[in-house]
């Protein structure tokens, strides 16, 4: 389980063919300094398990399912992923809760830029959008945003200057695939209410 605060804005070094999967390799001194082998780190939100620690480098297996279903099979080397390691009993949830279980893959579909600050539109899939509501919450890339506007096939998110600085978002473009997941609460409202419908039938 994770919050959606993005610890590290670390650099892709390496993805080297392994079995049907790849081994992602990124470095990140501070997380790489305090994570075992078997540690669990949310990467561009997608929750993956370390299998490699080599100084400042952390390595990751990435299967074909993950590859994907999640932007992580674009991937290449001198890329910036967001990191966040797993969530311990006690600390503070600043964002939300996130499971880094990616729904699915949605896509920048406008960019606002307005001084440091940016309005930032994402197209997505139907059955995501019914799981959104405006002040809700969402995952983009493993950070925890506030729902601005939700449309039938898009929808908007208001992005602050610390937040473009220190996550992928700054560096995001009208077309670039994000992982998105929604609020797991909304996941089990609404699995509730297609239940009570299906009984008043």
């Amino acid at each position: 389980m994770f919050t959606g605060l993005v610890e590290s804005l670390a650099e892709v070094r390496s993805l080297k063919q392994v079995g049907p999967g790849v081994r992602l390799i990124v470095a990140d001194e501070d997380i790489a300094s305090r994570i075992a082998i078997g540690g669990s780190v949310a990467v561009n939100g997608c929750c993956l398990t370390v299998v490699e620690i080599d100084g400042e480098q952390l390595g990751f297996d990435a299967g074909e399912e993950t590859l994907s279903r999640t932007n992580l099979g674009k991937l290449q080397p001198g890329d910036r992923v967001n990191l966040e390691t797993s969530l311990r009993l006690g600390d503070e949830v600043g964002g939300h809760l996130v499971t880094g279980h990616i729904d699915a893959v949605g896509q920048v579909a406008a960019r606002n830029d307005d001084g440091d600050w940016c309005t930032m539109w994402f197209a997505a899939p139907p059955a995501l959008l019914r799981q959104m509501a405006s002040k809700g919450s969402v995952a983009v890339d493993g950070v925890s945003l506030t729902l601005v506007d939700v449309t039938e096939e898009q929808f908007s998110v208001a992005l602050i200057p610390h937040t473009l600085d220190v996550t992928t978002l700054g560096r995001r473009a009208v077309g670039d695939a994000v992982n998105l997941e929604t609020d797991v609460l909304a996941k089990y409202v609404e699995k509730q209410l297609q239940g009570e419908r299906a009984n008043s039938v």
